[in-house]
């Protein structure tokens, strides 16, 4: 497969696709404030299919998350519609291996909004990939959790302070030719095209459907 070359982001007059990562029964089951989480997607899901923006999908699949069973869904709040896609994807990096790449540019995006599961993992992957690929990036500061941790000291940080600190990190990160925001979901507006950073300025196809 050749490299595809970088993505045009277009600054202040982005096009928006809303990126949600692995929220699936299995996964949101044992995430942190998950209810607040799918609340706070499925609001930015009502707005983008509003205005016409891409909703898509990427769905872990593993011996985990088989196909085709219950917890390989994903939860029935943020349930595909009709227009949207779904990526099926095998690793943290939700463009790796899938369509997700092409996807987005068939459909002239320069900009993903990224919410879902898990903050240090596939959402962080994700993102990662999104800015190196030419997308600029909002990470929506209350669409993207992980996991409620075990209670062992110094193995990993506390939901609430990874999510806190992966926010401060992309609100501080500088990545040349990119714009890097993050946004509350409330702050978030699709509005014709791309969407707004606070109360300013403007903001599908089905490639495969849940089995």
């Amino acid at each position: 497969m050749g490299t595809a070359p970088a993505v045009t982001a277009s600054g202040a007059n982005p096009t928006p696709a809303l990126l949600v990562i692995d929220m699936q029964n299995t996964l949101v089951a044992m995430a942190h404030r998950a209810s607040a989480t799918v609340a706070a997607i499925a609001g930015l899901q009502a707005r983008a299919r509003a205005a016409g923006a891409p909703v898509v999908f990427a769905q872990q699949e593993d011996e985990e998350l088989e196909p085709g069973t219950d917890g390989w869904r994903i939860v029935s709040g943020l349930a595909p519609a009709a227009g949207d896609t779904v990526v099926p994807k095998a690793a943290p990096d939700s463009f790796l291996g899938t369509e997700l790449d092409a996807v987005l540019r068939a459909r002239g995006v320069t900009e993903a909004v990224v919410t879902g599961f898990a903050t240090e993992i596939c959402v962080e992957s994700t993102a990662r990939r999104a800015l190196s690929l030419g997308y600029d990036v909002v990470l929506v500061a209350d669409g993207h959790t992980t996991s409620v941790r075990p209670a062992a000291p110094g193995r990993y940080a506390a939901p609430e302070a990874s999510v806190a600190h992966h926010n401060e990190i992309y609100r501080n990160l500088r990545f040349p030719g990119r714009r890097v925001r993050v946004l509350p979901a409330a702050e978030v507006d699709f509005g014709h095209g791309s969407p707004s950073y606070g109360r300013g300025a403007p903001a599908g196809e089905d490639r495969r459907t849940q089995r």
